[in-house]
């Protein structure tokens, strides 16, 4: 059985999510020691172990929660009497610490051509993780966009199939008409991304919402969709709408207002 390290440095090499929960404090009589570690994965798989039973259970719960928002939080238990809600009686109390293990954020941009690079080229710059997806062949390769680090030359609907969208994905959507948009966008709004940006004028996105209205996509589920994407810079050149997109992107992660520093909060 591979060690919590080994899997730690697994994690790293795949870019995959887990959450590491580790026993910090112990008074009295509890099942580990402090430095006892248990690794959960997305799904409910466990490595290692902070003690079983009840204990384990609900550190694997605040585990699970902490890959859905993102956040660490320290556990506080006793270990006395069940009826009052304590996980044990063993006697003693324990802090386990979840820290949740996610991958680099990750930038997908549909739609190899003008915009697309640029907004690949910035988003490597900024240290996302980059990959490229279209359906036509040639503008989804290293060539084509040498910044990528993964490549999907697909259609837009079948996405989803082939690369795992997790709560750390971007999906940046400069293709290069609505019918890409109605075709694909469906199975994109089934995925847990963080952002869903779609290029263009209101008018193109007002015809798409129509056509998928008709299709039956609700206008609740059309809310997350961020379309014209971007920040109103003013942007006209490729470069410039990158820096509009990216902008955009940052402040939904970091929690900002998109208004001039110099301005009051």
């Amino acid at each position: 059985m591979k060690t919590i390290y080994q899997a730690l440095a697994e994690l790293e090499s795949t870019h995959q999510a887990a959450a590491l929960c580790t026993v910090v404090k112990t008074s009295g009589s509890t099942p580990r020691h402090a430095t006892s570690k248990m690794l959960v994965y997305p799904d409910g798989r466990i490595l290692g172990t902070v003690g079983g039973g009840e204990l384990e259970n609900r550190v694997r719960q605040e585990a699970l929660a902490s890959l859905q928002d993102g956040r660490p939080r320290l556990l506080s238990y006793n270990m006395t009497d069940p009826s009052r809600g304590d996980v044990g009686v063993c006697g003693g109390q324990v802090e386990v610490f979840v820290e949740p293990i996610l991958p680099p954020p990750m930038i997908v941009v549909v739609g190899g051509g003008h915009v697309g690079k640029a907004v690949a080229h910035l988003a490597k710059w900024l240290g996302f993780r980059v990959a490229v997806s279209d359906d036509r062949p040639e503008f989804c390769t290293p060539e084509a966009n040498p910044d990528a680090d993964e490549f999907y030359p697909c259609p837009l609907a079948e996405l989803p199939l082939h690369l795992t969208i997790t709560p750390q994905t971007y999906l940046v959507l400069t293709t290069r008409g609505s019918q890409v948009d109605v075709a694909g966008l469906p199975a994109l709004l089934e995925t847990p991304a963080a952002y869903i940006g779609i290029i263009g004028s209101r008018r193109r996105w007002a015809e798409t919402c129509k056509q998928l209205n008709q299709q039956g996509v609700s206008d609740e589920a059309l809310r997350r969709v961020h379309s014209p994407m971007g920040l109103g810079i003013g942007a006209e050149t490729p470069e410039e709408i990158a820096v509009s997109i990216l902008a955009e992107i940052l402040m939904l992660r970091g929690g900002g207002s998109g208004r001039p520093m110099k301005e009051p909060k």
